[in-house]
């Protein structure tokens, strides 16, 4: 039957959709050229089905054409596919592809940015870039004929019989004159790239396939090398070195899911807002910025999800209510625990050697997510003090030669009197007075990080109540402290309490707790800082909330050890200036507190805690003090 020439309007209710599609839809023009490639790959797929059936002939292999005429202004995307019958033409452009567009629309109008993907508008995305499209087609069914379908933008359209020798079908873009940038085949080729360079269908330019099609996450980790994983990783994501890991998904129950993430290594420039994993349905490229549906935590992530059932037609805050993705989210962060333990089981150096790279990953997740602490509370590393293999537990060693333990490993060797107390460290120069204090009596020190570990202490402690988390500059142990008895001198006052009043009056600093202990080791400072815990914690945390640096906090002790012989000397000094005379003025006396000054300067510095306004002070006082000193030593 002969096709008779016919002309009408579209089925859509609203007077002209089409400038709403361009403005309210769609935020980049650029997609119409996935659309229409994503349809030609479906067209494609359903002749490929209905030959099996006996239904239409099979054809050559599928295969998208796209041509560009600069005279004409025209791209046309080309597909040997299924085609259509005038009347096919007439339901499924006509009638079907509007018939909730305004429901749709009248939705998410309201929201910026709401709409994550737009399939099923498809065809009419090309009304965003051109002034009139033609469509011919002709359907592989048998005796078909081709039509030829166009519309200028309007409700208005006409549909006439045309010629086309093989079945299939041609979408012919008549460009507007601000969107000619899409005849320029180097733009074409990039968006090819971008949202077409997985589809299993080759999509030619110019008679050349530029897309890769192969899509390695379609496939079984089976039939995938190591070499693959990394190759596919640094297609995606270009000079930035290799993977530490990868983790392989895939699912077809309770919803079909498939994808390969990957572990990048540390660079301190990761996305914890927007990510870097790739969403695709059917390998289809649909946005970078997938944060409702993984969890937070695994943002960092690289790689690619791809699920044709994530919902693509609704606004972003539909998805993070939406039971189906929030199940996809714990299935990928089951999936990564997963990875993880069988690493460290497996390889239990190489996993050491990532850690620090997996950290942050690992220890935010678990602070966020219930379930996924569960998954990983044995996962958890901390550097550690000890000699590697210590105890029940050999504990892993990373390339590097640091050693680590797991919080049940470090438990296994506390001595039964102090089995609650875990000590730590977050900065080894900083902290390094107190923490070689602990290690020369047997103490081990876990080694911990400055910022995220701000946060995972205390939620450790929540998650282990019968534990205390103390840092080695917080307070001393008994066990660190010489208690052997002092001798007082004629007004009564031991060496201790003479020294403690002497730095509390050069100080002048009610802040300031000065304390007098005997050390035991021989290498201890002659004095250092200590931050009560809680009191530090709170400092610390107000610092984070106010993105800075944490400083020294108003209130601290000053913990001076008399057995050092600078102590020793100031000592002295103290008693030969009580012999010459008890004057304020005195050169002795002024000496003596010059340098109980300087051991808290020192102290001071040693923690970072003197400002940058005040170092060049403190240069200043060290050269005269150091000029007294050499002046009454010659």
């Amino acid at each position: 039957m002969s096709v008779m020439e016919e002309q009408g309007q579209i089925q859509i209710h609203t007077e002209n959709i089409f400038p709403i599609i361009k403005k309210a839809v769609y935020s980049g023009h650029e997609v119409f050229l996935r659309e229409l490639v994503s349809n030609g790959v479906d067209a494609i797929s359903k002749r490929r089905m209905a030959a099996m059936a006996g239904d239409c002939s099979e054809g050559d292999e599928g295969a998208i054409r796209i041509c560009v005429d600069r005279e004409a202004k025209t791209v046309t995307i080309s597909d040997n596919g299924i085609g259509m019958t005038a009347d096919e033409v007439k339901r499924y452009i006509n009638q079907v592809a509007f018939s909730s567009a305004e429901d749709f629309l009248q939705k998410y109008k309201q929201e910026d940015d709401a709409i994550i993907g737009h399939f099923g508008l498809g065809f009419y995305s090309s009304f965003m870039v051109a002034q009139r499209v033609e469509l011919v087609t002709r359907s592989a069914r048998p005796d078909s004929e081709a039509v030829r379908w166009s519309c200028d933008g309007s409700p208005n359209f006409s549909i006439v019989a045309a010629e086309r020798e093989s079945a299939g079908t041609d979408v012919i873009l008549h460009l507007m004159e601000e969107e000619l940038e899409y005849l320029e085949p180097a733009r074409i080729r990039t968006l090819i790239n971008t949202y077409c360079d997985f589809m299993a269908v080759p999509v030619q330019l110019e008679g050349e396939t530029i897309n890769k099609r192969e899509a390695p996450w379609r496939k079984s980790a089976r039939d995938l090398t190591d070499q693959d994983y990394i190759d596919l990783y640094n297609y995606l994501y270009p000079f930035q070195g290799d993977p530490l890991l990868w983790v392989h998904l895939n699912t077809d129950y309770p919803y079909n899911l498939q994808g390969i993430l990957f572990f990048p290594k540390q660079t301190g420039r990761a996305d914890w807002e927007k990510g870097e994993i790739k969403l695709y349905c059917n390998q289809v490229f649909v946005s970078d910025s997938i944060k409702e549906v993984v969890p937070r935590y695994l943002l960092p992530l690289r790689g690619v999800i791809d699920s044709p059932d994530i919902p693509l037609n609704v606004s972003r805050s539909a998805l993070q209510t939406d039971r189906r993705v929030r199940s996809i989210g714990s299935f990928v962060a089951k999936k990564v625990a997963d990875r993880l333990r069988s690493l460290k089981q497996d390889d239990p150096s190489a996993y050491a050697e990532a850690w620090e790279s997996l950290a942050p990953f690992v220890k935010i997740g678990a602070m966020e997510d219930e379930k996924f602490a569960d998954q990983v509370s044995e996962l958890i590393l901390f550097g550690t003090s000890a000699p590697a293999g210590t105890g029940d537990e050999a504990d892993p060693v990373g390339a590097n030669g640091n050693c680590y333990t797991t919080l049940a490993g470090y438990r296994s060797r506390l001595p039964s009197d102090n089995s609650t107390r875990i000590l730590y460290s977050t900065d080894d120069v900083a902290q390094a007075g107190a923490l070689n204090l602990w290690t020369a009596q047997g103490a081990e020190v876990l080694k911990l990080e400055t910022v995220i570990d701000t946060q995972f202490i205390p939620w450790m402690e929540q998650r282990h109540d019968d534990l205390k988390f103390q840092r080695v500059d917080s307070e001393l142990d008994e066990s660190l402290k010489d208690d052997d008895s002092e001798l007082a001198d004629q007004d009564g006052n031991t060496q201790s309490e003479t020294l403690r009043s002497l730095i509390k009056e050069a100080l002048a600093n009610d802040k300031v707790t000065v304390q007098v202990q005997a050390l035991k080791s021989e290498g201890a400072p002659p004095a250092m800082i200590l931050l009560p815990e809680q009191m530090r914690r709170l400092n610390d945390m107000g610092a984070l909330m106010e993105q800075r640096l944490p400083g020294l906090p108003d209130h601290h002790v000053l913990l001076v050890n008399r057995r050092h012989p600078l102590v020793e000397g100031l000592l002295k000094l103290k008693s030969g200036s009580v012999l010459v005379g008890s004057a304020e003025s005195s050169p002795t006396e002024r000496l003596s507190r010059d340098l109980a000054v300087h051991l808290y300067d020192m102290a001071r510095l040693g923690v970072g805690g003197l400002e940058p306004n005040e170092l060049a002070g403190f240069q200043t006082r060290s050269a005269t003090l150091m000029g007294d000193l050499m002046q009454r030593g010659l």
